[in-house]
C-alpha cells in the first residue's frame, strides 16, 4: 500500500513540475500587454422575460415576474469616443393579456390576448467615467423609440361556441343567468374571436403604434466578453385599442383617459464575439541575453534601430534600404540625395557629386604619386558587388563554427542571418547553444 502511494504521489510530483515547466517556458517566450487601441465592434445579445398590461382591462395580481413570457435580441455599438454611449437595435416578441373579473359591474368582465412585435433603437447610457476604477457592476439608463404591431383577441366562446354569460354572482353560464336552463361552464381561455369585430364606434382601427421604450437595470461583467444584464423597461404607447377600451368608444366598454402602456422585466445575456482583445501577446526574442537599452534607439529617425542600421547618421527624411542606408538607384557609390545625376550609366565612372565623367578625366584627377593596392580599389570604383551601404571593407574573419550562418557568402554576418539563427535557436532546430548565441551576438555588433 506505501508503495502504491508513493508511485501516485511521484506521479503528481512529476506531472506537477512539467506543468510549471511549461508555464515558465511559455513565461520565457510570450508576455502580455494591454491593448490601448482596441477596435470594439458590434454586441450580440439575447435574454427573456415578462410582459405586463397596463390599460384599462386589469390583470389581477400584478407583479412584474407574473405575466406573460416574452423574448428580446439586441445588437449595440458604441457611437462617441469615450465610450460611454450605446446605441441598442432591439427586436422583441411575446403578448400582452388582460383579464378582469366583476360580479358588481357586468361589463367588466372583459379579456383579451394580443400577439406583440417590437423593433426599435434607443441611447445607453451606463454611467462608466463616474468610476475611477474598472468595475464589475455598472447601472444604466436608456430611452429611445419603436414601432409596434399588435393583434388583440378575445376569449367569448366556451367549448362547442357557447357564449359567455356573466352572472351577478361571479358565475359564468352557457345562457343568460336568469334562464332557467342556464347552467354553470368554465373558460376555455382559447382567445378565438378578434376584438375589432366589435364596432364600439372606433371602426376598423390600424393594429400598430409607436412606443417610447424607457429602460433602466443593472449590467454584470462576468467576463471581458461576457455580460449579464437585469432591466426593466417601461413602454409608452401612442394608442390606447390594445385592449379595444377606449374613451373615444360610442358603446360597448367605455374606458378611462390614457393609453395602454405595458412593462418588461428581463434578464439577458451579451457577447463581444468581434471587437480585438484587450489584451496582447507579444513574443520576447531574447528572454536569456542581456540587451543593452541604446540599441532600441533609432538617432537618424528612419525606422531602423541603431543597433543593425548599418548607416545610423542617415540625414533626416531621407529614403533608405532595408539596412538602413540611403538609396542609391545607380550604384555609383553616391546615394540619391546626394548625387546630382541619380541614373548614372551603370558601370560608369563619377565624380565626386555623383555626374558622369570620361575616363581621362577620372585619370586626370587621380594622384599618381601613389599605387593603389588591389584590396582597396572598390574604394575608387563602386560596383555592385563591391557596393557595401557605406559598412568597413576590413571585416574580421568569422569563426569556422558560424560559417553556415553566413548563406551568402559575403564574409558578413547580416541582420536577417542573425535573425533567422536566432529563430531556429528558439524553435529547438539548432545545435548552438546559449554561449554560442552570445558569441554570435558579439560578432555581429563588432563587424
Amino acid at each position: 500500500m506505501l508503495k502504491k502511494f508513493s508511485v501516485i504521489f511521484l506521479v503528481i510530483f512529476l506531472s506537477g513540475t512539467c506543468m510549471l515547466a511549461q508555464d515558465d517556458l511559455e513565461d520565457m517566450l510570450s508576455g502580455e500587454v494591454e491593448n490601448w487601441n482596441p477596435i470594439y465592434k458590434p454586441v450580440i445579445g439575447a435574454g427573456i422575460g415578462t410582459f405586463n398590461f397596463l390599460g384599462d382591462v386589469k390583470n389581477p395580481n400584478l407583479a412584474p415576474f407574473n405575466g406573460t413570457l416574452g423574448y428580446k435580441v439586441n445588437v449595440s455599438t458604441f457611437l462617441d469616443n469615450a465610450h460611454n454611449i450605446r446605441a441598442n437595435f432591439f427586436f422583441m416578441g411575446g403578448s400582452l393579456t388582460g383579464n378582469e373579473r366583476s360580479s358588481e359591474d357586468l361589463t367588466r368582465n372583459m379579456n383579451f390576448k394580443s400577439d406583440i412585435l417590437l423593433f426599435g433603437i434607443n441611447l445607453n447610457y451606463d454611467f462608466d467615467h463616474f468610476y475611477k476604477t474598472y468595475r464589475k457592476v455598472h447601472p444604466f439608463i436608456s430611452i429611445g423609440v419603436e414601432s409596434l404591431t399588435f393583434n388583440s383577441m378575445t376569449d367569448s366562446l366556451g367549448f362547442e361556441d357557447v357564449r359567455y354569460n356573466y352572472g351577478n354572482d361571479g358565475g359564468i353560464y352557457n345562457l343568460p343567468e336568469n334562464d332557467p336552463s342556464a347552467t354553470l361552464i368554465r373558460r376555455d381561455f382559447t382567445y378565438e374571436t378578434q376584438l375589432r369585430q366589435y364596432d364600439w364606434g372606433m371602426g376598423r382601427y390600424p393594429q400598430y403604434a409607436f412606443a417610447v421604450p424607457v429602460d433602466a437595470g443593472l449590467d454584470f461583467w462576468l467576463a471581458d466578453r461576457v455580460m449579464f444584464r437585469v432591466g426593466a423597461s417601461y413602454h409608452f404607447v401612442f394608442t390606447d385599442l390594445i385592449d379595444h377600451v377606449s374613451p373615444e368608444n360610442t358603446t360597448g366598454r367605455i374606458g378611462e383617459a390614457g393609453n395602454d402602456n405595458f412593462l418588461f422585466t428581463y434578464v439577458s445575456m451579451h457577447l463581444d464575439l468581434f471587437s480585438s482583445d484587450k489584451t496582447l501577446t507579444w513574443e520576447k526574442l531574447y528572454q536569456e541575453m542581456e540587451w543593452d537599452g541604446t540599441m532600441m534607439d533609432d538617432e537618424d529617425g528612419d525606422g531602423y534601430f541603431d543597433g543593425w542600421d548599418e548607416c545610423p547618421n542617415t540625414p533626416f527624411g531621407v529614403e533608405v534600404d532595408t539596412a538602413g542606408c540611403p538609396l542609391d538607384d545607380d550604384f555609383d557609390g553616391y546615394p540619391n540625395y546626394m548625387d546630382d545625376e541619380p541614373h548614372s550609366r551603370y558601370g560608369a565612372f563619377v565624380d565626386e557629386r555623383g555626374v558622369e565623367i570620361s575616363e581621362d578625366d577620372l585619370i586626370a584627377r587621380l594622384d599618381m604619386s601613389k599605387a593603389v593596392a588591389r584590396e582597396d580599389v572598390p574604394l575608387y570604383i563602386r560596383t555592385p558587388e563591391s557596393y557595401g551601404n557605406y559598412r568597413s571593407s576590413a571585416l574580421g574573419e568569422i569563426p569556422e563554427k558560424f560559417i553556415e550562418v553566413d548563406k551568402n557568402n559575403d564574409k558578413y554576418i547580416s541582420f536577417e542571418e542573425l535573425m533567422n539563427t536566432i529563430d531556429k535557436f528558439f524553435d529547438f532546430d539548432s545545435d548552438y547553444t546559449t554561449d554560442d548565441i552570445y558569441e554570435l551576438n558579439d560578432i555581429f555588433f563588432s563587424q
